[in-house]
């Protein structure tokens, strides 16, 4: 399979009883697609996959899949604290016809390297469709060394890796230690999208084309055909949107932006509130100015 592009890391819209709402997610799902992305990954972390049941999950991954309808690849979160679980949701996934598991290193727990090795390889064993590993430091406290990515890399339905550690040195290591395999690496952190693709990324998972996916499928395109100075215009106009995401717990910012832009996709499932005060007239601000300058999503 060739992974590339940019996969939007969809929101998971809720109902304001914080239920799973597929009509929306087809809407969301329609939108971007529309808008010229190259593939759908859900039940990330701002899918909010670990506030998710099994069962939840895979209603989420049935609407996902139908609403594709095999127009551009689906990339569905699969990764479980244990490896157990994760092999069986991973075969639970691929009956439903996603056709890629994306599966976060495991977390809270803090596995070794040669655990982390372990535990993707007695996956990889066990499943039949493509893997993309998934390195979220930030959040799991563990990270892939570059050293066991190649290891995991020779695997041979191991495809690629989606990296948001924030460090495009970690990156760079990445996709040397993989230089002679068919191995793919995506940028997860969407300040860091024209970077990756620089040094020979195979493209992004990005959260912001939620809202702006033009821009984010712009700048891909545009580095493509060679356009720097257009691609790094378009990495620029991420920037307005990446700064609200620290006005609140994760994805509350990103949900108000999606809604104020036309999307319902609801609140964020407890614990995490929606925003309010002055940290909601900053997204509203932040989207004013984007429509202000035509870059809000097609309607």
């Amino acid at each position: 399979m060739n992974i590339q592009g940019i996969i939007p890391a969809i929101l998971t819209p809720l109902t304001e009883k914080e239920h799973f709402h597929p009509e929306v997610a087809t809407q969301l799902v329609n939108r971007l697609i529309d808008s010229g992305v190259h593939g759908i990954f859900a039940l990330g972390t701002n899918g909010e996959f670990h506030l998710f049941s099994e069962e939840e999950k895979l209603q989420i991954a049935e609407t996902v899949v139908k609403a594709v309808g095999r127009r551009v690849p689906v990339f569905i979160g699969a990764g479980e604290n244990s490896t157990e679980a994760t092999i069986r949701l991973s075969n639970k996934l691929a009956d439903l016809g996603v056709d890629v598991l994306s599966i976060i290193t495991p977390y809270f727990v803090a596995p070794t390297q040669e655990e982390l090795y372990e535990h993707f390889r007695h996956i990889s064993e066990n499943v039949n469709i493509p893997i993309l590993l998934y390195n979220i430091p930030s959040r799991t406290g563990v990270s892939l060394a570059p050293e066991t990515v190649a290891r995991l890399s020779a695997l041979p339905n191991v495809l690629g890796i989606k990296d948001s550690s924030g460090n495009i040195e970690n990156i760079k290591a990445y996709l040397d230690v993989t230089k002679d395999e068919d191995f793919v690496v995506l940028a997860g952190t969407d300040s860091l999208i024209l970077d990756t693709l620089k040094l020979g990324g195979a493209g992004a998972v990005a959260a912001t084309a939620n809202v702006l996916p033009e821009t984010v499928v712009g700048l891909y395109e545009s580095f493509q055909k060679g356009k720097l100075d257009e691609s790094e215009h378009f990495q620029k106009q991420l920037q307005p949107l990446r700064a609200t995401f620290g006005l609140g717990t994760l994805p509350a910012p990103l949900k108000k932006a999606a809604e104020l832009y036309g999307i319902p996709v609801g609140p964020p499932r407890s614990p995490v509130k929606e925003l309010s005060g002055e940290a909601l007239e900053a997204v509203a601000q932040m989207v004013e100015d984007y429509r202000k300058q035509g870059k809000a999503a097609k309607e």
